[in-house]
């Protein structure tokens, strides 16, 4: 048989005994509960209590927040702030939207941005060393030309006499509409302040137009903050040919670099980031900031680090490599240029053979040399022959270890031997064809 089902009846008043009326008002609860899920769990409902007390860390920083808004309020020109007087930015960047392109900048105003500065470990060279690297300094350097240099003398063309027609201005502008140069004499006090944020619309067409060297003239790039330069060379270098992009960085970006270097004993965050930028324009890279500093002489030991890391970190095309590589073995040696072959030869790129036959007649050449040849040179030797040692010839061979006999070094000369004695050299000759010009 079935299962007996007892019959269940509802507790209704009259029918259970146990049923106690109770009294109205116990039924109604607070408004706070009506809606309230009874199915919460007890921690949830602890999370949501939470939630409604603002902790003492957040109320912190709205404290913050609210008194350096009355200091700007107070004192709205003061240098650390980040704001810029609405009078400036109206006419200058009325756009409300959101750039699409602004989605990626990294927040260069926190603080810990701000704070962190390039930091390098320096090459250690001993006194001996450092004459060695002085010897193969050039004496006499050429004047380094800037922007304004470039500026004035286009200007000397088109005015006979600029000190008789503009007797009041230390820096004369260029001829063009006067509303022109009070718009970007605008930006150029943004500039001089910038932290983080938008950049004026009138400063990102510059690229676009024809005489972009004499507007950016207007804007005084010496006084650019190093967070404005960042993102100046991140829209020049985005938005410009290789060939406009290279006079960028040599004119601009290149002397404010050295000038950081110099002064600071190291490179600020934003301009080394700048620095890795231009990467992107390998070719504007090289002709606008390596080879102009290898071919004056006058690279220091640290500027050629600092660059140097820059080079390490990003990935460079290999026929550009290959085109730089053959400029630095043919041109007059200093011990930067062993930084940067060094480099340069690290990444293992596959070499065509006349890139290769340069560096070889780039270390042959030193043969009978009489100066003492830095650490440097030794170490770039060293990665040579650890990385190309299969893809030269054997006569190439025979004359580097020759090489060894005349310039030697107590630590690094053995492992040079060692590697050029233990590899299959190429025997076959064949006729490569040029790597592609910068």
């Amino acid at each position: 048989m079935g299962k007996v089902r007892k019959n269940r009846t509802k507790a209704v008043t009259g029918q259970n005994p146990h049923y106690h009326r109770t009294d109205l008002s116990s039924d109604i609860v607070d408004d706070s509960t009506i809606n309230e899920n009874p199915k919460k769990t007890a921690k949830e409902r602890k999370r949501q209590e939470d939630s409604d007390i603002v902790n003492d860390k957040l109320t912190k920083k709205i404290l913050d927040s609210a008194r350096k808004q009355q200091d700007e309020l107070e004192n709205p020109w003061s240098v650390t702030s980040n704001k810029t007087p609405a009078k400036l930015i109206k006419p200058l960047d009325a756009d409300d939207g959101s750039d699409d392109d602004e989605a990626d900048w990294p927040v260069m105003g926190s603080g810990q941005a701000e704070s962190s500065e390039y930091k390098e470990d320096i090459i250690e060279v001993d006194a001996d060393d450092e004459k060695a690297l002085e010897a193969f300094m050039n004496p006499n350097p050429p004047t380094r030309r800037t922007l304004a240099d470039i500026i004035m003398d286009k200007i000397a063309e088109k005015q006979s006499d600029v000190s008789t027609l503009m007797p009041d201005l230390e820096k004369p502008m260029p001829d063009m509409d006067p509303r022109i140069i009070e718009v970007y004499q605008d930006v150029r006090t943004i500039l001089q302040r910038y932290r983080c944020g938008k950049l004026p619309k009138a400063f990102k067409v510059l690229p676009h137009l024809k005489n972009w060297e004499e507007v950016l003239y207007i804007t005084e790039p010496d006084g650019w903050t190093a967070a404005a330069m960042y993102q100046a060379t991140r829209i020049f270098a985005s938005n410009m040919n290789a060939h406009m992009a290279q006079r960028f960085f040599f004119l601009v970006l290149l002397p404010r670099i050295r000038d950081d270097i110099q002064y600071f004993k190291r490179l600020n965050f934003h301009l080394f980031m700048a620095l890795k930028k231009t990467l992107f324009k390998p070719a504007a890279f090289f002709k606008g900031i390596l080879l102009p500093l290898c071919e004056e002489g006058t690279c220091t030991l640290r500027e050629a680090t600092i660059i140097g890391s820059a080079m390490t970190k990003c990935s460079i095309p290999v026929l550009h490599a290959s085109a730089a590589m053959l400029k630095l073995a043919e041109m007059k040696y200093s011990g930067p240029n062993s930084i940067f072959l060094k480099i340069l030869i690290t990444k293992k790129y596959a070499l065509p053979f006349r890139v290769i036959d340069a560096l070889v007649f780039h270390f042959l050449s030193f043969r009978n040399e009489k100066r003492m040849l830095p650490v440097l040179w030794h170490q770039a030797l060293l990665s040579f022959a650890e990385i190309y040692g299969r893809d030269i010839s054997s006569e190439q061979k025979d004359s580097m270890l020759e090489l060894l006999r005349h310039q030697s070094h107590e630590q690094i000369t053995s492992l040079v031997r060692h590697q050029l004695q233990n590899v299959d050299c190429r025997d076959i000759e064949m006729d490569e064809p040029l790597p592609m010009p910068l």
